[in-house]
């Protein structure tokens, strides 16, 4: 139910596991994972917010306001110089060598600061999507 906001929070440095990316759905085995790895967990489920100290209830549904629920509980939402985690599966993320090829997707490593996620291998670098998160983040 939160899996824009995980984006987000990834983006900004975090290391956010969704749920379902792990193939969770059941509250307990979300709890558990959460205890086990010691995560704050975040959830629009008031129930299982009760059932952990160390939870933050998310009340909106929008992804912008659920942001700023994040920021008034004093969570540090700005984008690092370069990308740290990998918005798609949360792994981190390692600059790509400018003589290294990239895929058709993304720009030459040569020319830009390309970073290669090491689980997914997914690349990233600081375009539009960045400037637009930039954006939203400088908006809240």
């Amino acid at each position: 139910m939160l899996g824009k906001l995980a984006t987000f929070l990834r983006m900004c440095g975090y290391d956010a596991v969704y749920a379902l990316d792990r193939g969770l759905e059941a509250d307990d085995r979300i709890l558990a994972l959460s205890r086990a790895e010691g995560r704050t967990l975040l959830t629009r489920d008031r129930g299982l917010a009760a059932r952990t100290d160390d939870s933050v209830l998310v009340t909106a549904r929008d992804p912008v306001e659920q942001l700023r629920e994040l920021r008034r509980a004093d969570f540090r939402l700005e984008l690092p110089d370069r990308p740290v985690r990998c918005s798609r599966c949360n792994g981190v993320v390692r600059a790509v060598d400018g003589e290294s090829s990239t895929p058709e997707y993304a720009p030459d490593a040569a020319e830009t600061h390309v970073c290669r996620c090491r689980d997914c291998e997914q690349c990233f670098w600081k375009g539009s999507h960045w400037a637009d998160v930039a954006e939203t983040l400088a908006e809240l």
